[in-house]
């Protein structure tokens, strides 16, 4: 779990220093393993070479001694000259008869022990098996390590008279303290290694990724309504340079469809708006044609009262022919997207204007300061508040104690504008539509004063929000920068 919240270049530098710290570690093994086995050997070489020498010394002593050479005489033979070879070949000398039985040793202080040391049957039937008639047993007291090696004593026809045994220690401590010099030697050049292997796992780990992140910046910014810049990289692999051209091959095509959808979305945009506004024409038109209808059927020239019904019959048809001039201007001020015009005013007197036009007593203004100073568009201004507000009458009807609340504040850079009211709200199904064109929950009106609000807080670059509790009351908040 932990490795996948790692970037790839966190993931690419932990892996190298990871194989810098276990390539240092195996050096080390191999290093104290090595050491080991040439300590091994050379322990063994030498104990070989002081078998040779020692038995060597023996067959001189024994070819001019003037004694018997039997396994009896062997200890009046070498009662003397076994303290001799001992000290000439700096190693311990025992001999055993045959059947291993102690017969002399060069240690004084074994001689003189009373415990009775003889060699093993194990050992004896070892050494009789053995081609070259010699044995070697690895032994290990007070924490040091000792060979012993049993070999036979002959006479002058190399007939077996005897055993020697060599008690060997081996010493070690010329390559232990090798091995500790390399080992300090080691550790700091795995030290220098692991700093020049953090230096180039961080430069290696960037590179790499480098390239990568450039295509993932880019990616995260690429919105399908919004002209996406390609990628050119001067210094990538083949497998970055591949990602790129497919990126930049889905942006030639997030583009044309950008063009198709949007030329899509015109062509319904436009059919569903003469829908809506022949729908609209229509509905002036029935009562002006049943008006002329029956005047035509009831009209007399001889009738007293013939002006007076002219008069109404005018009356209607000029009120009829209001509301499709209305209708036509609500549909020309939507279609056209609001010019960005910028000039400075006080917002507090336009909004506090533009709620004053209202005569309801339950409506209210309130301002943090009494004056400010905005780069906007009076008009437009007016025209964001008195929607809202009219919006929020329509929705007190039939609400006991109805309140219209109008706030202005500002930020540094930003004013806001927040309309309230605690009227019938929004259902959920609604709120996601509020601000589609022709889309309205009134008996009367044509859905398009929220839209028209909305394409003009986006045309500053603002934002509009809502907040609705059904039952309750909505509450607008349009945030418009100052600049």
């Amino acid at each position: 779990m932990f490795s996948r919240k790692l970037s790839l270049q966190n993931r690419v530098f932990l892996s190298m220093m990871f194989l810098v710290i276990i390539a240092s570690i195996l050096i080390a093994l191999v290093a104290i393993f090595q050491y080991h086995e040439q300590a091994e050997e050379y322990n063994t070489g030498r104990l070989e070479r002081k078998e040779r020498a020692i038995t060597h010394h023996f067959d001189l002593e024994i070819n001019n001694t003037t004694f018997q050479v039997a396994t009896s005489e062997l200890k009046t033979i070498f009662r003397n000259k076994i303290f001799e070879i001992a000290r000439v070949h700096n190693l311990e000398i025992e001999i055993y008869d045959l059947k291993g039985g102690f017969i002399v040793s060069s240690n004084r202080d074994f001689t003189k022990n009373t415990v009775s040391r003889v060699i093993t049957e194990n050992i004896l039937t070892e050494l009789i098996n053995e081609a070259s008639h010699r044995f070697v047993k690895r032994e290990t007291k007070n924490d040091k390590e000792y060979q012993s090696l049993y070999t036979y004593l002959l006479d002058q026809r190399a007939k077996p008279i005897g055993i020697i045994h060599l008690p060997y220690l081996e010493d070690s401590s010329e390559q232990d303290r090798e091995l500790k010099e390399f080992l300090s030697r080691l550790g700091l050049g795995f030290l220098l290694m692991f700093l020049i292997g953090l230096a180039l796992a961080y430069f290696i780990s960037s590179y790499i990724t480098r390239s990568i992140k450039t295509v993932s910046d880019k990616m995260s910014q690429t919105r399908i309504f919004k002209r996406n810049e390609k990628i050119v990289l001067k210094d990538a692999s083949i497998e970055i340079y591949n990602l790129v051209d497919s990126y930049n091959g889905m942006i030639d095509q997030l583009e044309e469809s950008a063009v198709k959808l949007a030329q899509s979305e015109r062509e319904h945009a436009w059919r569903e708006m003469a829908k809506q506004v022949a729908h609209e024409i229509k509905n002036p038109l029935t009562p002006m044609r049943l008006t002329v209808q029956s005047f035509e059927r009831k009209f007399d020239i001889n009738d007293p009262e013939i002006f007076r019904k002219l008069k109404e019959y005018s009356k209607t048809l000029i009120q009829q022919i209001d509301v499709m001039s209305s209708i036509a201007s609500a549909f020309s001020d939507f279609a056209k997207m609001p010019s960005v015009k910028k000039e400075k005013i006080n917002v507090v007197e336009v909004v506090k204007h533009a709620t004053e036009i209202f005569t309801e007593s339950y409506i209210s203004f309130y301002s943090d300061t009494k004056e400010i100073t905005a780069n906007l568009d009076k008009m437009q201004v007016t025209r964001i508040v008195t929607n809202l507000v009219k919006n929020a009458t329509q929705a007190l009807d039939g609400i006991e104690n109805p309140s219209i609340e109008v706030k202005l504040n500002e930020d540094r850079d930003t004013v806001k504008i927040i309309v309230s009211d605690n009227g019938k709200g929004i259902d959920e199904e609604t709120k996601d539509r509020v601000f589609e064109p022709k889309f309205t929950t009134k008996s009367s009106g044509m859905g398009l004063g929220l839209p028209m609000i909305k394409n003009i807080v986006e045309a500053y670059g603002g934002e509009i929000s809502f907040t609705s509790v059904e039952n309750h009351g909505t509450v607008f908040t349009i945030i418009l920068p100052k600049k």
